[in-house]
């Protein structure tokens, strides 16, 4: 090949590399090895690593994904196939896309679902762009201080180059929410949205119904941020108060994704019939052809309306589609009552572990308001070192709070899913109670 080209060596193929910047050693590197080897080694490592029970939420959930989902989503039809533009090729794909938005918007109550965004922080910026959008008068938004704060970085990251302020929302001290009181100080300012999430960063319930009631009486477009397994149990966004959300959005990893070191995860979108020629990705269909026979298409939004700058309503191209497509199986297989019973196991395994928890001394509990399946936790001792106890003992105890809110310093926040056993619940107390005044 380098003879075919002119060149001596695969060197001068990069001459135009500056000689500083190359890496000519890379130390700690071995020779090449065989698959078999690579595998072994691989396995040695993952042993070495251990197994630790994990308590960690924060918008990432460990939850049982039933075998049968990812043998399915890992079939050559589904994952290799590309972006299904061509209707006639891709039947299978879209259907199961068309399958998805059906289910999300039974879960989210609201007319229209997307197929899909990057993840949920990314589609919560691209609700913010659409409400705006959908506005037209304001380029400010009313954020909750309860919402993810990676959320908030992103979503402050997308928009604050595109003349759009976010606005923050304390948040109650002794509850952990946002009183409806304290949007009495915004009252009479034109806002675009008021950003809502459910549950909050700290696993507590918001009054979603007040809050978007109070939104809509302003004038302001309502965001739902939601987890979709506590969908199975609480109020869907389509019927928060009178009125119903506006557009929601949230994180699919909870449904049928694995933790994977962060990702690939996928977003998902709903909102109402009225705005969905502001909504940004793809959107299936269902139709009929000349002989009667049902088939599905991309619908509503040319591929077009991507590269058409100013007038796009976003620059996403592609998604997460493999991801969509476990969720998809992941949501079939429980259906509606298996998704309530693994949303019920998680609420009822927080409870058990309050009551567990409440015995070890220099340990509280930190806001009054009710969870879902996370909670914030106050400690004597610093959390930076108890987790670290914690994890000698291979239990993942929690997230500390600090870095993100400072005045929660002495925090951290608890997750318990449905995965978790009595014996695990008694584990974590346990040696919680062990290494706080170690």
């Amino acid at each position: 090949m380098l003879q075919a080209i002119g060149a001596s060596t695969v060197e001068e193929l990069f001459d135009e590399i500056p000689a500083p910047l190359k890496n000519i050693q890379l130390d700690g590197v071995p020779q090449g090895i065989t698959e078999m080897e690579v595998l072994r080694l691989m396995r040695e490592r993952a042993e070495a690593d251990g197994h630790y029970l994990n308590f960690i939420g924060a918008g990432a959930y460990e939850h049982h994904i039933p075998a049968a989902v990812w043998q399915l989503a890992t079939r050559g039809e589904f994952y290799s196939a590309y972006t299904p533009y061509q209707a006639e090729a891709s039947q299978g794909t879209l259907q199961c896309l068309y399958e998805y938005q059906t289910m999300m918007c039974s879960l989210t109550g609201l007319d229209v679902t997307n197929a899909s965004l990057y993840d949920g922080a990314s589609a919560l910026a691209e609700a913010v762009l659409m409400a705006v959008r959908l506005h037209k008068s304001s380029r400010r938004v009313l954020m909750l201080a309860t919402l993810h704060p990676a959320y908030r970085q992103v979503v402050y990251s997308i928009v604050s180059n595109q003349n759009i302020e976010l606005v923050e929302v304390a948040y109650c001290s002794e509850t952990g929410t946002t009183l409806p009181e304290a949007l009495s100080s915004f009252e009479g300012r034109d806002f675009a949205a008021l950003v809502v999430p459910q549950p909050n960063f700290f696993g507590a319930l918001e009054s979603v119904h007040k809050l978007s009631d109070w939104a809509h009486q302003q004038g302001a477009l309502v965001v739902a941020c939601v987890n979709p397994v506590a969908l199975a149990l609480l109020a869907p966004p389509g019927e928060w108060g009178a009125a119903g959300a506006d557009i929601a959005v949230g994180e699919g990893q909870p449904l049928g994704v694995p933790l994977a070191a962060g990702g690939p995860y996928f977003g998902f979108m709903a909102c109402k019939r009225a705005h969905v020629r502001q909504m940004p990705g793809r959107i299936v269909g269902r139709t009929l052809d000349v002989e009667g026979r049902p088939g599905f298409t991309l619908t509503l939004q040319a591929r077009e309306q991507h590269i058409r700058r100013s007038k796009a309503t976003s620059n996403i191209c592609t998604n997460q589609g493999l991801a969509v497509t476990a969720a998809t199986i992941h949501l079939a297989l429980l259906g509606p009552e298996g998704l309530k019973r693994v949303a019920l196991a998680c609420h009822k395994n927080i409870s058990a572990l309050l009551d567990r928890i409440k015995r070890v001394p220099g340990v509280s509990r930190r806001f009054s308001a009710p969870v879902f399946h996370e909670v914030v936790l106050t400690l004597s001792d610093a959390p930076d070192r108890v987790l670290e106890r914690m994890r000698e003992e291979r239990v993942l105890a929690g997230a500390a709070l600090g870095e993100f809110y400072p005045e929660l310093a002495d925090c951290v926040l608890v997750c318990t899913t449905e995965t978790k056993s009595e014996r695990d619940l008694d584990h974590y107390a346990h040696s919680l109670a062990a290494v706080h005044f170690a």
